[in-house]
């Protein structure tokens, strides 16, 4: 009996151990698709599986090709259905073909783990569609159960867009109108389910050179938050700790916070001289040893943040800047941008030591330093069309900013096209709302520029 007893204890110590590490060396990685050169997605998935250390992907659609390459690796999926879809989703018949088309099919070989209903939808679409979204999310729950799918869970992902106010943490609250309207009642139905709260913490986003070692987790002196007298050692948690007591402030403090997109380009435009190799590398080096440390934050010290990093490859057809289509952890051939642990072969010293700064690194480097340097305004990006832009101008118009300058007779009227008013619409938006990055992202038709955009009587804030 003893020697039984003692062997089960030896297997049961083993496994735990097993367990613990497998655990800590694994992290989950976005898997987006905007670029003609990557690779096909049987091969992503092989290598993903073979190679590296990812045990979960998040992918930004319900891509069939993506699902069977995945199947029976064992790696946990998170699949989006599009934005586009949500008003459907309320007939459950609609729900209900939907989910034996698309979820159905690749299930339980591919281990769906969570499907997201719409990506961002409180940053970027309409009001109708923002007030559809929790019975949305709902149905298809709903429509799971009803095709025999009950192990899969269904949330949303949400950029920081929904906070008013991040800084300091313990003062942090959801916008008014959507906290109760639309977030408690998401809260409680992720309660109910056991779903996790999905987040897009973007320190990247709130780059300021003075806080840079702060951002990139760096050795820095901190940020004291004399309300809950924490110290935070770096913004990611400060993010999530703004995230965690909004959830407080609505009595949902119990519902599991998953970091959905985090990540830092490695490369970028002029006007975006922190898109270095280096702060990408100490960024996602920095955040792989957060993870592994097992560590939670310093309001939900006992809680590990499943974190997925954005994002696997660059994607070279992605619009936007530079920056946008540098993210990526692996070039399309698989050779790594910079290393910070995610290959197995590296697993030994899964946080290498990560190259300093260079002085003055980035995409200015050699050009001279404007005056104003912490000047910055959003512009439209070049390639967004009158129909993007319209839609910004009345997106922000409905929001309470001022736009009586772009209206007849106003000081920015002229010149009278949609470009020239969303310009001004949108800046004004963005220095409203904080100059954080993701305040000028407007669905990927915004971009931050140093050059003030200011003319004759029309002056642009700054």
């Amino acid at each position: 009996m003893n020697n039984i007893s003692s062997k089960t204890s030896f297997i049961l110590f083993f496994f735990v151990i097993a367990l613990f590490l497998h655990d800590v060396t694994s992290i989950g990685v976005n898997y987006g698709t905007l670029g003609n050169n990557l690779p096909p997605p049987a091969q992503v998935a092989q290598f993903i599986k073979d190679k590296t250390v990812i045990d979960r992907v998040k992918i930004f659609d319900i891509n069939p090709d993506i699902l069977r390459a995945f199947a029976n690796t064992g790696i946990s999926l998170t699949v989006t259905v599009p934005n586009g879809e949500i008003p459907n989703l309320l007939d459950l018949a609609y729900a209900r073909r939907y989910v034996e088309q698309n979820i159905k099919p690749h299930y339980p070989q591919t281990k769906i783990d969570v499907v997201l209903v719409g990506n961002e939808v409180l940053h970027w679409d309409t009001p109708d569609v923002q007030n559809k979204l929790v019975s949305a999310m709902k149905v298809f729950y709903q429509a799971l159960g009803l095709s025999g799918l009950k192990g899969i869970k269904v949330s949303s992902a949400h950029s920081l867009g929904i906070l008013l106010r991040s800084n300091p943490p313990s003062a942090a609250r959801f916008r008014p109108g959507w906290d109760v309207g639309i977030l408690a009642p998401m809260l409680q139905f992720l309660r109910e389910t056991k779903g996790p709260f999905m987040v897009n913490p973007y320190p990247y986003f709130g780059y300021n050179k003075k806080q840079e070692d702060f951002l990139l987790f760096r050795k820095n002196k901190g940020v004291y938050d004399r309300f809950s007298k924490k110290w935070y050692m770096n913004s990611f948690d400060m993010l999530l700790d703004a995230v965690y007591m909004s959830m407080v402030r609505l009595k949902y403090p119990d519902v599991e916070i998953i970091a959905a997109e985090t990540g830092w380009p490695s490369q970028g435009e002029t006007y975006e001289p922190q898109c270095t190799v280096e702060n990408a590398a100490s960024y996602n080096g920095g955040l792989m040893k957060k993870y592994n440390s097992g560590m939670g934050t310093p309001l939900m010290p006992h809680r590990k943040i499943e974190t997925y990093i954005f994002s696997l490859f660059n994607e070279n057809t992605k619009p936007g800047s530079i920056a946008e289509r540098n993210f990526g952890l692996f070039r399309p051939d698989f050779t790594p941008v910079y290393d910070v642990g995610v290959l197995k072969a590296k697993q030994a010293h899964p946080t290498p030591s990560l190259p300093p700064p260079k002085t003055g690194g980035g995409g200015n480097k050699g050009q001279p330093k404007t005056p104003a340097e912490n000047k910055k305004f959003c512009m439209p990006k070049v390639g967004a069309t009158d129909a993007q832009l319209q839609s910004n101008i009345n997106y922000v118009c409905s929001q309470g900013v001022d736009c009586t300058p772009i209206q007849v007779g106003g000081s920015c009227f002229k010149p009278n096209t949609i470009r020239s008013h969303a310009a001004f619409a949108m800046n004004s938006y963005y220095q409203r709302e904080g100059r954080n990055n993701f305040n000028c992202d407007f669905a990927g038709t915004g971009v931050v520029a140093a050059s003030d955009p200011s003319y004759g009587t029309c002056k642009f804030e700054s």
